[in-house]
């Protein structure tokens, strides 16, 4: 199989604007004339291992970011806004779009907070009444999708908050035990812990300073809400200059994403990333021992290791999703080439929505994306007890994958047969832009492909796709 070759132009601009040389000065660095840095930035050719090898030695630049782009999220993202009916008539091929996402990601970047704007106006005309008389009804992001967003396009992974919570974690005295050392530096700064009964989790009193936790919570809950607690106060500063940087467009949206940055460094500090990463590769990512080495859960295992993307270190690339029973994704990421609907539900052969029939148990699925990309996925379903009798409980199921060339490190593919086609399930992302001809579970038509339709026969479904 040969050599593919390496188009990185706009992650090679985007290098070179950041270092804040001209293409000049770059080019007599990577040791490579003005005209070849020019046709390697436009994508007219491919980058060189020369280039590779220069960026290594004379930046330091992790290579693997050259192939790890947001081009794939990008078009992934388009294809889907494209599946919208207004513009059904006027959808570019599918190579037009690779194009855009490599040559031009701010042009695309552009048009998805474009298509957005036109949903939330959409929407918002759609229930007129309520918009009536609101002064908030203006076309701005809706906060969720912004914050949803800012994480996706930062591979789900925050260098400086990641690195602040593995230092918080590092044992600097007698003390290795991650609770007690939230307890004690939350006692450093005057707050009182408190464990009641009480329906809500966690409960700050900035005025008494008192922290109340709920006692019916899990124990590894309880952990993780005290570490939320220790980021919001002791690391403030820096998840307020990491939102500075940020630049979100509402209030709202900042107040999400520093809930969402205080989240971020709970998970990174109950599972720190070299000792996390190191333990995960050990036991080939058994969710179930790492649960118990980190006293963690197992949906905050799956997430966690879908944020293993440090620079220099990187793990594998997962996805990662939960969904509720409507099958309504309530969180996702993707480290891979598989990228999830950003409206509405995901694929329903997908084993995720199966995990609810059994609970506790483990299912596991060899698929294939129309794209022809293989994919080994787990799926579990977590739910969350009331509490109390009567309380109703929370269900919802996970998902973590990844491509099956990294199958041998998870110990889920032990005995299945990776070789034959046949094992592999037909999944896809959206009925809209999914081209399967003969899909038992498909709800509306794919977007670019001709119907026929024959009203003396019926199949599976009313038409067939041509």
């Amino acid at each position: 199989m040969g050599t593919k070759k390496l188009y990185a132009g706009a992650k090679l601009r985007e290098t070179r604007q950041r270092l804040g040389l001209t293409q000049k000065d770059f080019a007599a660095k990577l040791g490579v004339s003005l005209p070849y840095l020019n046709q390697m930035e436009n994508n007219n050719r491919p980058v060189s291992t020369t280039v590779v090898l220069s960026l290594a030695q004379e930046f330091g630049f992790d290579v693997t970011e050259l192939s790890t782009g947001d081009s794939e999220r990008l078009v992934s993202d388009m294809r889907e806004a494209m599946a919208d009916p207004v513009l059904a008539d006027a959808a570019p091929p599918l190579s037009d779009l690779r194009l855009t996402a490599s040559n031009a990601p701010a042009l695309a970047r552009a048009f998805l907070h474009l298509h957005r704007a036109y949903r939330q106006t959409h929407e918002r005309l759609a229930s007129l009444d309520e918009a009536l008389g609101r002064e908030d009804a203006r076309t701005l992001p809706s906060p969720w999708d912004e914050v949803r967003d800012f994480f996706h396009y930062c591979d789900n992974y925050i260098d400086a908050v990641d690195r602040a919570a593995e230092n918080f974690a590092s044992p600097s005295g007698p003390e290795k035990n991650i609770r007690v050392r939230a307890v004690s530096a939350l006692g450093h700064l005057g707050v009182a812990v408190h464990f009641t009964d009480t329906p809500a989790l966690r409960h700050y009193d900035p005025d008494t300073k008192r922290l109340t936790l709920s006692r019916g919570a899990a124990a590894e809950t309880q952990t993780f809400q005290l570490l939320l607690q220790v980021a919001l106060l002791e690391q403030d500063k820096l998840l307020e200059a990491t939102l500075d940087l940020a630049r979100f467009q509402s209030d709202a949206a900042r107040a999400i994403a520093k809930i969402g940055l205080a989240n971020y460094f709970a998970g990174a500090a109950l599972m720190p990333y070299t000792s996390f990463l190191e333990t995960a590769q050990e036991v080939r990512h058994d969710l179930e021992i790492l649960s118990l080495r980190f006293g963690a859960s197992i949906e905050q295992v799956a997430h966690r290791l879908s944020t293993l993307q440090r620079p220099g270190a990187k793990g594998i690339p997962f996805f990662f999703v939960r969904v509720d029973q409507a099958g309504t994704i309530t969180k996702r990421h993707s480290a891979t080439r598989l990228q999830f609907a950003r409206f509405g539900g995901a694929c329903p052969l997908w084993n995720v929505h199966r995990a609810f029939e059994t609970p506790g148990r483990f299912l596991r699925q060899l698929a294939e994306t129309p794209d022809g990309v293989r994919y080994i996925s787990i799926a579990r379903d977590v739910s969350k007890p009331g509490g109390s009798w009567g309380a109703p409980d929370r269900r919802f199921a996970i998902a973590l994958g990844c491509e099956i060339t990294h199958a041998p490190a998870l110990v889920y593919a032990d005995d299945l047969d990776l070789s034959r086609p046949g094992t592999f399930e037909p999944i896809g992302i959206s009925c809209r832009i999914c081209e399967r001809e003969h899909c038992h579970q498909r709800s509306v038509p794919p977007l670019e492909r001709r119907l026929t339709i024959d009203v003396n026969a019926r199949g599976t479904l009313p038409y067939e796709v041509g």
